[in-house]
């Protein structure tokens, strides 16, 4: 998962109120629910030793939500420090249980294990005239430009030679469009960091498109028989043809993700220690911003192990006396899981959630290290 949506919670220091709750739902008396469930909370955090301005902002945040929001199965979570809720996000569903938790870092692994590994996907809804091209992923979608809507003749049925004519130029424009969205497509691609690609409108667009993609892309490409191009088009098998497109790309990373963790394999097939297991090996990786990917598990011994932390992402030891050597006067316990998740995040590193608890390292939690190039012989 990239964890851009958690930047503002990694980069400012706690400690930190983290609240995982449903929304309520639409009842006569649901505004007094949310009332009596914001104030539990806040009284649960300022029992853990919240300050009162965290507190008030949870509550204040949690209230407001009364209004204007979806319910049933919706949930959020948020995350408040030093009397600011600092963000706010809605979950794909609601909560298994809810969560009110104070502690020095950010408890950040139920929003991973929830969001998944968001795999991005770039969406061509396509006519004979062009396309409109999207980006889903990252937690929300977004543009990615159009192409084609050139000027084009219509092909005809009858065979005398004027009209056979128009129709061979149609045709020619026909695959100079195609060619024309094919570019854009793979432009879009590479600049938007996609893993797949989702061909929605008629099968003679679909097809014509697909046939001018690269081999590389094509292999990659999926189409959707469903929808189209034109307002009012969408329905909501097109969405269904796109999560199964991004479930299958998920699975597939991960799965290539946990055969270079378990192999340790570097790239082009050379053999390298490039895996690290256990608490003591993970944290020191960390430190020394060697990771490149953490593993996290669903379950796992590691996960809710205590380590100790410090203000600074870099100040985590398996014992508290070693902070003070990195500059720590004060250390605090927290759950390795959610430690190392901010660690490797400010470090720029990818963290792949694997919900399969025979792919996932044992306890619970991986991590595959960088590679450095061997510097080419004098």
């Amino acid at each position: 998962m990239r964890l851009s949506l958690l930047r503002p919670v990694i980069d400012r220091p706690g400690p930190w109120a983290t609240v995982y709750a449903g929304l309520p739902p639409t009842t006569e008396d649901a505004d007094e629910q949310q009332e009596l469930t914001a104030s539990a909370i806040s009284a649960q955090l300022f029992a853990q030793g919240a300050d009162e301005a965290t507190c008030g902002a949870v509550h204040e945040a949690l209230v407001a939500r009364r209004e204007g929001e979806p319910t049933g199965d919706a949930g959020h979570v948020l995350f408040a420090a030093h009397g600011v809720v600092v963000l706010d996000t809605p979950l794909p569903g609601r909560p298994v249980t809810s969560l009110a938790a104070w502690g020095p870092v950010p408890r950040v692994t139920p929003l991973l294990a929830a969001v998944g590994d968001d795999p991005v996907c770039l969406v061509v809804r396509l006519d004979r005239r062009g396309a409109d091209l999207s980006v889903v992923g990252e937690r929300a979608p977004e543009g990615a430009g159009q192409a084609g809507d050139a000027d084009r003749p219509h092909r005809t049925a009858s065979g005398d030679w004027s009209e056979r004519h128009v129709r061979t130029k149609a045709e020619n424009t026909a695959e100079h469009t195609a060619a024309e969205i094919a570019e854009a497509v793979r432009d879009a691609y590479d600049s938007c960091g996609a893993e797949a690609v989702v061909l929605i409108g008629d099968a003679r667009e679909r097809h014509l498109v697909h046939d001018k993609l690269p081999e590389q892309l094509r292999a990659v490409t999926y189409e959707s028989e469903h929808g189209g191009r034109a307002p009012g088009s969408e329905t909501a098998l097109v969405e269904r043809d796109i999560a199964q497109v991004r479930a299958v790309q998920e699975r597939d990373r991960v799965a290539a993700v946990t055969d270079r963790f378990r192999t340790g394999e570097a790239p082009g097939g050379k053999s390298a220690p490039l895996a690290a297991a256990g608490i003591p090996a993970l944290i020191e990786a960390a430190r020394e911003h060697r990771i490149d990917t953490l593993l996290v598990g669903a379950h796992g011994s590691d996960l809710g192990r205590q380590v100790w932390v410090g203000d600074d992402v870099d100040q985590l030891a398996v014992r508290g006396t070693e902070l003070k050597y990195l500059g720590e006067e004060h250390p605090a316990a927290a759950r390795a899981d959610d430690a190392l998740v901010r660690s490797v995040a400010a470090s720029g590193a990818r963290v792949v959630v694997v919900r399969d608890p025979e792919q996932a390292p044992a306890g619970g939690l991986g991590a595959i290290l960088r590679w450095e190039e061997e510097p080419p012989p004098e």
